[in-house]
């Protein structure tokens, strides 16, 4: 990594962003990997009584039996393919933690969107480790306090980074992946985290 991480200094959370975790070309040969090679699907969500397909597609790769639920959608995870181990065992190497779970999302363009919400699901217990690796088109990414509104923060994460959240940072703090008119390509976003 040529580019050192850095924390975001933020209250109540813990979070640090490694702007150069994959190598670029790398970054790109596991964006069309994962483009072509994936089954993804849309869900349907509902918002304020009304269903909406979700505005990005899905998948989840993890160990057998460890179901995943978030806004009304069950999701049973797919073995872990090669690319993701080889991407886990870089992961262990930096965090030594063992991912068991990779929740991954295509943006795959501007329309495309993450909602404000917290990764704390039950299934992930208490104060969990989030490993965000961001592949494809650079999209911003918005944080803010759950309590205190006037604590946002702002960040571009770039083809290759990683994102780590840890910490109480999903008790306290909410994010989000906002749309955009720009005319832009598309994101893959690959979570690593433990399920229980």
């Amino acid at each position: 990594m040529s580019t050192p991480p850095f924390p975001l200094n933020l209250i109540d959370g813990d979070i640090t962003y490694y702007p150069q975790f994959i190598d670029s070309q790398r970054a790109t040969i596991l964006f069309d990997h994962f483009k072509n090679t994936v089954p993804w699907q849309q869900d349907d969500i509902k918002i304020f009584g009304k269903v909406y397909p979700q505005p990005r597609l899905t998948a989840l790769y993890g160990s057998e039996g460890k179901e995943y639920s978030y806004s009304n959608i069950v999701m049973r995870p797919k073995p872990f393919t090669e690319k993701l181990w080889e991407t886990n065992t870089l992961l262990k190497e930096l965090t030594q933690i063992d991912f068991n779970a990779c929740l991954l999302n295509f943006y795959r363009d501007g329309r495309d969107s993450n909602g404000w919400h917290s990764d704390d699901e039950k299934e992930l217990g208490r104060n969990p480790v989030i490993a965000s690796i961001s592949l494809g088109q650079e999209r911003i990414f918005h944080l803010r306090h759950k309590k205190d509104k006037s604590l946002k923060h702002k960040l571009l994460l770039g083809h290759g980074s990683l994102l780590l959240m840890k910490g109480k940072t999903q008790q306290y703090w909410q994010h989000q992946v906002p749309k955009t008119i720009k005319p832009i390509g598309g994101r893959i976003n690959l979570t690593f985290r433990i399920l229980k």
